[in-house]
C-alpha cells in the first residue's frame, strides 16, 4: 500500500523530470485520512501514501511533474469478497464481539458498495485533462462527507489547542 506506489514513482521520476512534465496519480483510500476501527494497519499505510504524496509535490513541481492523491471511498470492486480478505477470527476476548460484528458489517456490505468503478475510472481520466488537478481528489459521496466531517473535527482540534498549545515559544525576554 506504501512501498509499491513509491517503488513505482521512483521509477518513473527519472523519465518526468527529463522530459519536465508528467502527472504522478496514486490511489489512497479514504482510510488515509480518517481512521477506523479494526483498520490499523491498512489505514497506517494510507496514511503514509498522503503524508508522501503531499510532500512530494513539492520536490516534483519545480520540473513540471504534477501530482494527485486519489481518495476513494467504497466502491464495488473485489475488495470484500472472501477470496481476497483475510477475516480476523475474534481471538481476543476483549475484541470478539466488535470484531464478529464488524465482519459481519464487511461482509453484508459486499456487493453493495455505493461507488461505481467504470465511474470512477472516467473520473480519472477527466482529472488527468485538467490543467491544474487536484492535489487530492475525493472520489465518492461517502468520501466525500467522510473527509468533511473530518475537516471540520481538524478545525476544531486546532482551536481546542490554541489556549494551551498556542503560547509554547521561548520567552527570550530578559529580566
Amino acid at each position: 500500500n506504501l512501498f509499491g506506489p513509491m517503488n513505482v514513482t521512483r521509477a518513473v521520476l527519472p523519465v518526468l523530470r527529463q522530459q519536465r512534465a508528467g502527472h504522478i496519480i496514486t490511489l489512497s483510500s479514504s482510510a488515509g485520512l480518517i481512521g477506523q476501527e479494526f483498520c490499523v494497519a491498512y489505514a497506517a499505510s494510507k496514511f503514509g501514501v498522503e503524508g508522501w504524496m503531499e510532500s512530494l509535490r513539492y520536490d516534483v513541481e519545480p520540473y513540471g511533474i504534477r501530482t494527485t492523491v486519489v481518495e476513494p471511498g467504497f466502491f464495488r470492486t473485489e475488495l470484500l469478497v472472501d477470496a481476497s480478505t483475510t477475516w480476523p477470527e475474534p481471538t481476543i476476548a476483549d475484541y470478539a464481539e466488535r470484531t464478529t460484528a464488524t465482519v459481519a458489517a464487511w461482509k453484508n456490505m459486499n456487493g453493495r458498495q455505493t461507488g461505481d468503478p467504470a465511474k470512477l475510472a472516467r473520473a480519472l481520466l477527466a482529472l488527468v485533462d485538467q490543467d491544474k488537478p487536484l492535489l487530492r481528489f475525493v472520489a465518492g459521496a461517502d468520501a466525500i462527507e467522510g473527509v468533511e466531517a473530518k475537516a471540520k473535527e481538524l478545525l476544531a482540534q486546532a482551536q481546542a489547542s490554541r489556549e494551551l498549545g498556542g503560547n509554547l515559544a521561548y520567552d527570550d525576554t530578559t529580566a
